[in-house]
């Protein structure tokens, strides 16, 4: 049975310092890559640029920012979203370069659909690594001229409708392509992009090790140790690494989550103490138009027993005398 390949779609914000980072990674302005030893230099002229920046990716963004006169602009407002378009590996094997190139192509004019195309830095495939894949890279401005990542990329509902659509545009012209698995599922969606492709790296690695153990028997034994000694002990050290990076994520989301919820909490209480707020004004409103229409009865009355009966007035207190109608 033939394993099921998926169209990719991802998302990642980015605020200041950082922007300088991903634009080292996706132009290949560096000479080494030691934090990603996926990269083959040697292949790096074969990437493709199907959008070339102008300038560096901050100050195309803060041109872009100025030129629409966005109000509210921040230090930490998001100046560049990077959505990473990829497949499963399954989905390249044996396909040309021109039909790669065809891919992405189709993948972008999605994106274009979507966001002005004034407001797109970059977009480069990445040939020279074990999965081709593209960076595309824009400032989030709105329609009406707002710098919003949040409206732009939005929330989960938000996110699966981009997948929704982006699934529907690549299936019009590759129908075996899946749609993949919702982030809610996966729980990528807090997790940047370097991370998802090192995690599938590592797996693969790994399920070719179970593969050397489950083809082990007598004859092979001693080979198939000393490839499989061989391959964990590179290994091992990634994995660790890769455990220790995920850890510290994981910790952060926790904090954010523990800082959440009691947020939410300090929010119920307030929103409690406004709902008891409210609920006295109404009663004290309520008790002083009482004690007003009492006041105006007991006026009225008094204005008619002084033109009937004057001499009942010394049993009743005057009403223009406040302090004597206590309500």
């Amino acid at each position: 049975m033939a394993k099921a390949q998926y169209g990719i779609l991802r998302f990642a914000k980015y605020k200041g310092p950082e922007i300088g980072n991903i634009e080292a990674h996706n132009e290949r302005t560096k000479e080494t890559y030691a934090s990603n030893p996926d990269v083959d230099l040697t292949r790096s002229k074969d990437n493709i640029h199907l959008i070339e920046p102008q300038d560096k990716y901050r100050a195309e963004a803060e041109d872009r920012i100025k030129a629409c006169q966005c109000p509210r602009v921040c230090s930490n407002s998001i100046r560049v979203v990077e959505t990473l378009v990829t497949a499963s590996p399954e989905f390249f094997a044996g396909k040309k370069m021109d039909e790669v190139r065809a891919y992405f192509e189709h993948a972008l004019s999605f994106l274009q659909s979507r966001i002005a195309p004034e407001n797109f830095i970059s977009a480069v495939v990445h040939m020279d690594e074990k999965t081709p894949h593209m960076h595309v890279s824009f400032v989030p401005i709105t329609k009406d001229g707002r710098l919003s990542a949040k409206e732009i990329v939005g929330n989960k509902k938000k996110l699966t409708e981009w997948q929704d659509g982006f699934w529907q545009h690549m299936a019009e012209k590759y129908p075996d392509l899946e749609r993949g698995k919702s982030a809610s599922i996966t729980g990528r969606t807090h997790i940047p992009p370097r991370l998802f492709k090192e995690s599938e790296n590592l797996d693969k690695q790994i399920r070719a090790v179970v593969a050397i153990l489950d083809d082990t028997n007598a004859f092979n034994a001693k080979k198939n140790m000393e490839e499989v000694k061989r391959r964990l002990k590179k290994l091992f050290p990634r994995l660790t690494k890769f455990k220790e990076t995920l850890s510290g994520y994981e910790k952060a989301y926790k904090d954010l989550d523990k800082d959440k919820k009691a947020l939410e909490g300090k929010v119920s209480r307030l929103e409690k103490e406004k709902a008891d707020l409210a609920a006295a004004g109404e009663k004290k409103m309520s008790e002083r138009l009482a004690a007003k229409q009492l006041e105006a009865d007991y006026y009225n009355l008094y204005r008619r027993v002084s033109q009937y009966a004057p001499e009942l007035l010394r049993s009743l207190p005057d009403p223009q005398k406040k302090k004597e109608l206590s309500l």
